[in-house]
């Protein structure tokens, strides 16, 4: 079994159940996801929680009967002026389903905070047994590699470690050979994905949410980068296809063939 995980925002909201047979569908043992889910396109899928006990008993059951784990727990945001102690509840539903690591980003503009915040919910999750990453994303606060490493640094813990999105990594100036130099017990999970080298929409994060690339149909130096990850690391498979999806492309369709374009990458 390779270590191919499906992103949660390949499914603009699809319930968690759902996802959990989609993920086994495409032959992938691993799913991101998020505690409350809610419609990103109008697909008619419901708004969820994961702190609903029956659907978590749902989620738990699912997963059993298709052999699928949650990879990541995605969508810890530092804001201004708010305190990590709010998501202890959120904490204590993803230990409950076996969830290892958590991710986070922040959109809080003050750095050093930003870096205590991290700290602070660092420890939460290692209180329940959970690791933290940090997601740099050009044009938030941790916005390239250098600025992760120094959080990496700040926080001073093995279990807080660096995400890396491919997108991102290359968009934000860095490369293969720049995550190559960094420690490879620094860096915790990746996700995949293709892109042009150039912005194909103006707004950043409108891209980014809504219109990645099949791996192997962009322009990113994906086979240098995922040379130089760590061999064992999760490789979540990150596309979000909105077009198609609007179109009327249902979610096995938009997936699978990037899970095919990440399994011709791993091959290669």
């Amino acid at each position: 079994m390779d270590h191919l995980a499906v992103g949660f925002l390949n499914g603009f909201g699809l319930p968690p159940v759902d996802f959990v047979h989609l993920t086994a569908d495409l032959g992938c043992a691993h799913m991101s996801a998020v505690v409350r889910g809610q419609e990103l396109l109008p697909l008619g899928y419901p708004p969820f929680s994961l702190k609903d006990a029956a659907l978590r008993r749902d989620v738990r059951a699912a997963m059993d009967d298709r052999g699928v784990t949650i990879s990541l727990g995605d969508g810890f945001l530092v804001l201004p002026g708010a305190e990590m102690g709010k998501f202890r509840a959120d904490l204590d539903v993803l230990a409950e389903l076996g969830v290892p690591r958590i991710n986070a980003v922040s959109l809080d503009p003050d750095l050093l905070r930003t870096f205590d915040q991290f700290a602070a919910l660092t420890d939460l999750a290692a209180q329940r047994g959970i690791q933290t990453l940090v997601e740099p994303v050009p044009g938030l606060t941790v916005g390239d590699l250098p600025t992760a490493l120094a959080a990496r640094e700040h926080v001073g813990r093995p279990d807080f470690r660096l995400l890396i999105d491919t997108m991102h990594l290359v968009r934000s100036g860095s490369g293969a050979a720049d995550l190559a130099a960094v420690d490879p017990g620094h860096i915790g999970y990746a996700q995949l994905c293709d892109a042009p080298l150039r912005p194909a929409i103006a707004n950043y994060m409108e891209e980014a949410m809504f219109e990645r690339m099949v791996p192997g149909e962009g322009e990113l130096p994906l086979r240098d980068i995922v040379a130089a990850l760590p061999p064992d690391v999760v490789l979540e498979i990150e596309v979000p296809r909105r077009s198609l999806a609007l179109a009327g492309v249902g979610p096995i369709d938009r997936v699978a063939p990037c899970v095919a374009g990440a399994r011709r990458l791993l091959a290669e």
